[in-house]
Parts: C-alpha cells; structure tokens; sequence
C-alpha cells in the first residue's frame, strides 16, 4: 500500500486500537475512535479524567491498530502524540459526535484532550505477507 492507500484504510477503517504505556512500563490497549485521518497525522480524543490522558502525557509515543475483517488486511501505525489546545477543533468535534455534548455542556471544553499522532511509520499486514519482513512506510 502507498501512503495515500494507507491513509484511505485509515479514514475508512476508524476503530482502531490504540498502545500506551503507564509510567510503570506496563503496557495498555483500548479500543478507539480516530476522528481524522490526513497528511498531518491522526486525529483523536479523551478526557483528562481518563488513564489514557495520563500515559500520553507521560509517554506520548504510541501504537496504534486499524483491521478490516472482511479483507484481513491490518495497518499498525507508531507514532508521538502531540497535545493540540484549538478550541474550534474541539467544538467541530463535539459537533461530530453528540455524545460528548451533554458532558462538555457540564464540563466546559478544557476537560475535552485532543491529540495529533504525528511522525507517524506504518506496517500493512495480510495473511499473504504473514512470513515476509515487514515494511514501513513513512506517512
């Protein structure tokens, strides 16, 4: 897969799991919900309530899983989250997915964490490439 294909996997393909790391070193995976995917990086989401704020403020690097099981093919991506305070881009998200209006109506918008994976390197995956070495690709 090129770097657009990747990109359009990820766009079509959202839920992902996403790898942290604790600052004990152990390791956690959670289910996710990529907001956005471009050329820029990975766009997603959380609250500062949550672990998942508190690894990637200690550790911003990270790995994250995109699959479609009906082709089998899986596109794992590293990366550094960078932590993005735009009020706009929260407001847009929170437009985009009505669940989370009820709490930042509670809240107020500061509690809602935005992040950009940037720097990010992708492997694809299929059972045909299963005992090949793997290959990144540079996003």
């Amino acid at each position: 897969m090129t770097r657009d294909e990747i990109l359009e996997f990820i766009k079509g393909h959202p839920a992902c799991n996403l790898a942290t790391v604790d600052s004990e070193g152990q390791p956690h995976v959670r289910g996710m919900l990529m907001y956005r995917a471009d050329e820029k990086g990975l766009i997603f989401h959380t609250g500062d309530f949550k672990d998942l704020w508190r690894q990637i403020t200690n550790n911003p690097r990270m790995e994250l899983c995109f699959f479609d099981p009906k082709t089998g093919v899986q596109v794992r991506v590293t990366g550094t989250a960078q932590s993005i305070d735009d009020l706009t881009l929260k407001e847009e998200i929170v437009r985009a997915r009505p669940f989370l209006k009820a709490w930042v109506e509670k809240n107020g918008y500061d509690p809602l964490k935005v992040f950009r994976v940037r720097g990010l390197r992708a492997t694809v995956w299929t059972f045909d490439k299963n005992f090949e070495p793997k290959e990144y690709i540079d996003l």
